[in-house]
């Protein structure tokens, strides 16, 4: 017979596999260069394993993931007071040729993204989860308006810092 605390470690580590790329994806926008890949992960997960009792499932599991691993990673950064450094990609482009275009192209928009603030780098980040305008505003507090009024700003945005290269 399982314990309580024994059934919620089996859930909560059967979330954390099922949602480990999201996680990783996260930290990787955040990695500077005090503050490897590994390091925001385990952050991250420790304050997931400390709010996963509380979780009561009044938003998806992955909004909750979402929104954890992003107020931690930007609490981590402005603790550190950290500057960005450009890393590259690896676990999405490992399966991709060195010269592949495709691989460069990711390499360019991850490396303009991460000169982009905290709060644009979030949405920005979500948006390319293809998550929708109502989950990036659940995420990030913002409204769906907002939301949508900021993307279009960073696009462009990103548009004008590819330009100016």
């Amino acid at each position: 017979m399982q314990s309580p605390h024994e059934h919620i470690e089996k859930e909560f580590l059967a979330v954390v596999r099922a949602y480990d790329k999201v996680i990783y994806k996260v930290c990787y926008l955040y990695t500077t260069r005090n503050a490897s890949l590994n390091d925001l992960y385990q952050e991250v997960v420790i304050n997931l394993w400390k709010a996963f009792p509380k979780f009561r499932g009044e938003c998806k599991i992955s909004t909750w993931i979402y929104r954890i691993a992003l107020n931690t990673c930007i609490s981590f950064m402005c603790k550190e007071k950290n500057v960005p450094e450009l890393v590259t990609l690896t676990w999405d482009t490992d399966r991709v040729a060195e010269d592949d275009e495709l691989q460069i192209m990711l390499r360019e928009l991850y490396r303009l993204i991460n000169q982009l603030g905290h709060l644009d780098k979030s949405i920005i980040l979500l948006y390319l989860e293809e998550k929708s305008y109502e989950e990036i505003a659940e995420i990030t507090g913002l409204t769906v308006t907002n939301v949508a009024t900021k993307l279009n700003r960073i696009k462009q945005k990103l548009r004008n810092m590819k330009k100016e290269e």
